[in-house]
């Protein structure tokens, strides 16, 4: 079974790769990664102007390139002579990836690069889930592959076998609202929930939301943990995966 599935697991996720470390959503860093010890990486999809899903968070290039202005105006092309290492620093001073040769890597280059690596996969736009889905079926990775989004119509087209969905941004504020109220459904379309520490200034995963999420057979995912102690406190509610930027620091302390 995938883990990020799994009731039984707990994976360390590897949040944009080892994003705290290298550039985020890079080869870099989902190589980088894998050698400190992540179980899954999460990672963000949107499309370029000529419908090739790529890696990348933001709507546009400002925050982690060389460049500006929206992704959606560019060719892959055209992407290609961006440096997505430009921006990366730890210390504010130094940008040790810059000019590296660190670019925006395609959907399908990160799945054919990790062939076996779990994706939790942010589908960032409703406009791109078609594209997704005809790689995801391409490169045979349907069975690794979760998708998530924040709105609920960016998952529409994932909705029926052999796709397995996390809940939405809607439906989570939804469920947490049923558990205060202790009004709980008895199922469930989605098969996982991806939910942060806090929103809005409240907890997400309490106890009470995790236990009732798990009998959905639903796993929790906390998103984005970086302190070993949060993290263990969060496992010892019944929490499944950490979704972090630094796996070695999580995967240290992982049970």
């Amino acid at each position: 079974m995938n883990p990020l599935l799994d009731l039984s697991r707990r994976p360390v996720i590897g949040h944009r790769g080892a994003s705290g470390s290298a550039p985020e959503n890079t080869l870099e860093a989902f190589e980088l990664a894998v050698r400190q010890g992540a179980d899954a990486f999460e990672l963000d999809v949107r499309l370029t102007a000529d419908g090739v899903p790529v890696v990348l968070h933001d709507a546009t290039l400002d925050r982690t390139t060389d460049r500006g202005g929206p992704l959606g105006a560019l060719s892959l092309t055209e992407l290609r002579e961006v440096d997505a290492g430009a921006r990366f620093t730890v210390d504010g001073r130094s940008f040790p990836f810059r000019a590296a040769g660190v670019r925006i890597p395609t959907l399908s280059e990160v799945l054919r690069g990790f062939p076996e690596m779990p994706l939790l996969l942010e589908v960032k736009e409703p406009a791109a889930q078609e594209a997704v889905r005809r790689v995801l079926l391409e490169e045979s990775a349907v069975e690794r592959c979760v998708l998530a989004s924040e709105h609920h119509a960016a998952l529409q087209g994932f909705r029926q076998q052999p796709f397995a969905v996390a809940a939405s941004g809607e439906v989570i504020g939804a469920l947490y609202r049923a558990v205060l109220f202790r009004r709980v459904p008895t199922s469930v379309s989605y098969r996982t929930l991806s939910v942060p520490v806090r929103h809005r200034g409240l907890p997400v995963p309490t106890r009470w939301f995790v236990a009732a999420a798990r009998r959905l057979g639903c796993p929790v995912h906390v998103w984005t943990v970086n302190d070993p102690a949060t993290a263990l406190t969060l496992w010892g509610r019944g929490v499944a995966g950490i979704v972090t930027n630094l796996p070695d620091r999580i995967r240290a302390v992982s049970y």
